[in-house]
């Protein structure tokens, strides 16, 4: 709900929106208030990539947002180096666009620069810009291991701490994760090769930081400085939001934090219904904001994961409200197996019910199913 905040006399007072009215603004943006008709290409590139530590991530979070998505549209995208894998938000693996790919990296290359001052005492003797290069040539000449590029840099500066070696070069150089890697039902280990090489084509020059910043508000949006840095890995940004000021509409949080978006952007009623959604360990919309009541309530964050691994997240009526897996024996129906970090009603598990059912039909070749619910526990994973 967007309230009018007290101000002095003859201030225009700020409207406070609630957890819940920001939770649904950016499940609107986010593609999860309803399936949409958007191609998965199209969708990649709305959401400025997808979150993909893990292979599987990616399908999941289309399969939540797209009416009749199957895995064969992204892993096709894939083999046509349409979309790729590469080191770049949060110097975490996202899936983006080649474009997307080829100058959103560019622009976080402050952050990989900082990232590697982590590892400079494993680094003394040793010339980055030679590392850089004889990397480059090293993985352009065919996709290597993380394996292979270690012992390559170590042939070099044998003195040197191997992993401080093989970070560098990914800080160095915008590597991607080439095919099988990433391919739906298809293995395939680590290999890289850099993206102007796996796409033929010259890196572009950074967008511009606001253009960035635009388009960040357009999927996550309405968000804070804050926000945006969590969400990139970026630093310093409020001088960014200060020149886009007079392009943005801002509002408050109810501790007070200003909040921007864009004039015409989506920004639903709170009794907006909020379908049920299975989303997949990492999923872009739990980790958009520093702040992530608008999805994960307060007294609930922490239990959607355990260290670095995140469980699967169950959003019912748009918040986090459960874990789940998926198990595809081969001896047994397959299973989504829900716990609950919140009781679910009857009519909940109903509409979970269903929604599972749809997720195995798409996302299996099962043809009988079992979905099961309990009391949250360590899952094992």
């Amino acid at each position: 709900m967007a309230v009018k905040k007290k101000t002095s006399a003859g201030a225009v007072p700020v409207p406070v929106l609630t957890p819940r009215a920001l939770g649904r603004a950016t499940l609107d943006r986010q593609l999860l208030l309803r399936r949409t008709a958007m191609s998965a290409k199209d969708a990649v590139t709305h959401l400025v990539g997808l979150q993909a530590q893990n292979t599987k991530p990616p399908y999941y979070q289309l399969l939540a947002r797209l009416h009749g998505f199957r895995p064969a549209e992204l892993s096709a995208l894939m083999e046509s180096r349409e979309v790729v894998r590469i080191v770049s938000l949060r110097s975490t693996i996202h899936t983006h666009t080649a474009d997307d790919a080829l100058t959103l990296r560019p622009l976080v290359q402050a952050a990989r620069d900082r990232e590697l001052g982590i590892f400079r005492k494993g680094l003394t003797g040793v010339d980055l810009d030679r590392l850089r290069e004889l990397s480059r040539a090293y993985v352009e000449e065919t996709p290597r291991t993380p394996k292979e590029i270690r012992t390559r840099l170590l042939t070099e500066w044998p003195e040197a701490d191997p992993q401080a070696l093989s970070t560098a070069a990914r800080c160095l150089l915008p590597l991607v994760q080439v095919t099988p890697r990433g391919l739906w039902g298809v293995s395939g280990g680590v290999a890289l090769t850099t993206v102007e090489h796996w796409l033929g084509r010259s890196a572009g020059s950074a967008p511009d930081i606001e253009d960035a910043a635009l388009r960040y508000l357009g999927a996550f949006g309405p968000a804070s400085v804050k926000d945006m840095q969590t969400w990139a890995g970026l630093t310093r940004l409020k001088e960014v939001f200060e020149r886009l000021r007079p392009r943005l509409v801002t509002f408050r949080d109810e501790h007070g934090v200003e909040l921007f978006d864009l004039p015409d952007a989506p920004r639903p009623a709170e009794d907006t219904p909020a379908p049920p959604r299975f989303l997949p360990e990492f999923d872009n919309v739990l980790l958009g904001h520093a702040d992530r009541t608008r999805v994960i309530p307060a007294p609930l964050r922490g239990l959607n994961g355990v260290g670095n691994q995140t469980y699967g997240s169950v959003l019912v009526d748009g918040f986090f409200a459960a874990v789940w897996r998926l198990d595809t024996p081969r001896d047994a129906p397959a299973a989504v197996t829900v716990q609950e970090v919140r009781p679910l009603t009857a009519a909940e598990r109903d509409a979970l019910a269903k929604e599972a059912a749809g997720l195995i039909a798409a996302m299996t070749p099962a043809t009988e199913h079992d979905v099961r619910f309990g009391r949250f526990v360590d899952l094992g994973r």
